[in-house]
């Protein structure tokens, strides 16, 4: 789930993944699947395939299940087809929702994903009703700085492996790039001793909308059931939320 940057977001997000670990692995794991059944086995030819190994690195997923993973979508292991589709929406308040999912059923995804816009006052869109809103970025987030070095100097290495914008906040240090780049910018960072708490590309909104009080729970709710959905890969929402208010909805769930 990705709204604004600030980091209460990115806290909130990391706990709710911590507790649904075994959720995001199967996440994972499906990207993988996907983008080497599209494509080159070998991420070295598959810019896709390099992105979703990159990501899943980041969420510690193992590296067994990276590699079987591969040979289930190149045929070394039966498995199922997947496929990629986009879907839009508006959550309460008029925040824009663009979710990418990957599913094996077109027909029971679609569905399910209506249902849930439904029942938490929300509504699906057109394609290309909410997609203009936001743009396509990676992102590196680095929580654990090594004893030997500063965050001056973290900073001066993001920009000089490619970085175009820092985000540099109390516990957390987030470098935004271009998504062609995320994999070479994440590498290098390795090569400095330091390991990404998470490194994807994402959809970065070009305006927030600022929502508080019960409407912002209504849209975390809403929000928080399209990401617990099986097909649901990624769900991007362009709201802006008071941190303590994220903060007290992640307590609660």
């Amino acid at each position: 789930m990705s709204g604004h940057s600030k980091w209460a977001n990115t806290k909130y997000r990391k706990e709710r993944q911590d507790k649904k670990r075994s959720n995001i692995f199967a996440k994972l794991i499906k990207e993988i699947t996907l983008q080497a059944r599209n494509g080159d086995p070998d991420p070295a030819n598959n810019p896709g395939l390099a992105q979703a190994i990159e990501r899943a690195r980041a969420g510690n997923l193992p590296k067994d299940n990276i590699e079987r993973a591969i040979k289930r979508a190149t045929g070394g292991l039966d498995g199922v087809s997947y496929e990629e589709i986009m879907y839009e929406g508006y959550a309460p308040e008029g925040v824009a929702v663009l979710l990418r999912v990957v599913t094996d059923n077109r027909n029971r995804a679609a569905a399910s994903i209506r249902h849930t816009f439904s029942k938490h006052g929300g509504n699906m869109a057109a394609a290309g009703s909410v997609s203009w809103l936001f743009d396509r970025r990676g992102v590196i987030a680095i929580e654990e700085i090594p004893a030997d070095m500063d965050r001056d100097e973290i900073q001066m290495s993001l920009i000089e492996l490619g970085a175009n914008e820092i985000d540099d906040q109390e516990d957390v240090i987030e470098a935004y790039c271009d998504s062609t780049d995320l994999v070479r910018i994440s590498e290098g960072v390795r090569q400095l001793g330091i390991n990404p708490s998470r490194a994807e590309v994402t959809m970065i909104p070009k305006n927030t909308v600022k929502v508080e009080g019960h409407a912002a729970e209504k849209v975390l709710k809403l929000v928080d059931a399209l990401d617990d959905n099986e097909d649901v890969q990624e769900v991007f929402a362009n709201f802006d939320i008071p941190d303590e208010v994220l903060e007290q909805f992640g307590k609660s769930e």
